[in-house]
């Protein structure tokens, strides 16, 4: 049996406040607003790939993290973007061996960490 097609992927969290969630992403990041549901904001990342932050998704307790990377060729100019948007990073970009990419992460006004990273290998 063929498997069924997927045609896009929205993975959903919590937001504190959905006035500071909808200014990082479509301000700082400049993710297009795809749909205003008054309760949740979905983003689009990619042609088919969203995130969606709602009011009424549970927390994530403290202790766990969440990471949500976005994948970039431009490393260094999203950090100088952020930075010149005087956005709080936590540190400057850096190569990573371990799991062979460049990267630096930036806090979401949700807590979540953002990642932005380049792969050495693209996938």
């Amino acid at each position: 049996m063929t498997r069924p097609e997927i045609t896009q992927q929205i993975t959903f969290l919590h937001a504190q406040n959905l006035k500071e969630t909808r200014h990082f992403y479509a301000h700082l990041l400049e993710l297009p607003l795809a749909r205003d549901q008054r309760s949740c904001l979905i983003f689009q990342v990619t042609p088919g790939a969203y995130l969606g932050f709602c009011e009424h998704i549970e927390p994530i307790p403290p202790g766990r993290k969440v990471i949500l990377t976005l994948v970039s060729e431009d490393v260094d100019g999203w950090y100088a973007k952020l930075t010149a948007n005087h956005q709080d990073l936590i540190d400057p970009p850096r190569h990573n061996p371990k799991y062979e990419i460049y990267h630096f992460f930036v806090p979401d006004p949700n807590g979540y960490w953002i990642e932005i990273q380049r792969f050495d290998q693209p996938l």
